[in-house]
C-alpha cells in the first residue's frame, strides 16, 4: 500500500526519484498514466493490470465506458526504474499534469499520484475543509 507525502523535484529531462519506500513495490516496473484532477497516476505492474482487467469487463457499447479506456490507456507508459530510483516522465504526461520541476507525490493505496506541488496545495486546501465536516450522513 502507498502512503504518504513527499516533494521531489523533476530534473531537466523530466526524471523523478521515486520515494525510497515505494522503490520495492515498483522496482519490476510501473506504468504511468492520466489520472483525475489532472495529476498522473503511477500503478506497479500488477496492479495496472487488475485495473485493465476491470477496464476490459466494461460493455463495449457504454460510449463513457469507451472514452475513459481510451483517455486512460493512450497516455499510458510503461518505465522501469533507474538503479538510483529514477523514473522519466513522458513529456505528453508533464504536459497533461502541469509539472514542472516542484512536484508532489502522494501515497493512494493501491496507486502513486504526481502532482504539480501548486495544484496539489489548491485542491488539498479545498478538500481539507470538506473532509474535517464530514460525517456519517
Amino acid at each position: 500500500m502507498f502512503l504518504g507525502t513527499y516533494t521531489p523535484r523533476l530534473d531537466e529531462k523530466g526524471r523523478l526519484i521515486l520515494p525510497a519506500k515505494y522503490r520495492d513495490e515498483l522496482s519490476f516496473g510501473l506504468v504511468l498514466t492520466r489520472g483525475q484532477e489532472r495529476c498522473i497516476y503511477v500503478f506497479s505492474q500488477r496492479e495496472f493490470e487488475k485495473q485493465h482487467e476491470q477496464l476490459a469487463q466494461a460493455s463495449l457499447t457504454s460510449r463513457k465506458a469507451r472514452d475513459y479506456a481510451r483517455v486512460f490507456l493512450s497516455g499510458a507508459s510503461d518505465e522501469l526504474p533507474d538503479k538510483q530510483g529514477r523514473v522519466t516522465i513522458p513529456q505528453v504526461l508533464r504536459s497533461y499534469g502541469g509539472l514542472d520541476r516542484e512536484v508532489t507525490v502522494i501515497g493512494a493505496g493501491n496507486r502513486i499520484e504526481i502532482w504539480d506541488s501548486t495544484a496539489w496545495q489548491q485542491y488539498l486546501q479545498e478538500q481539507e475543509e470538506v473532509f474535517s465536516e464530514t460525517d456519517e450522513d
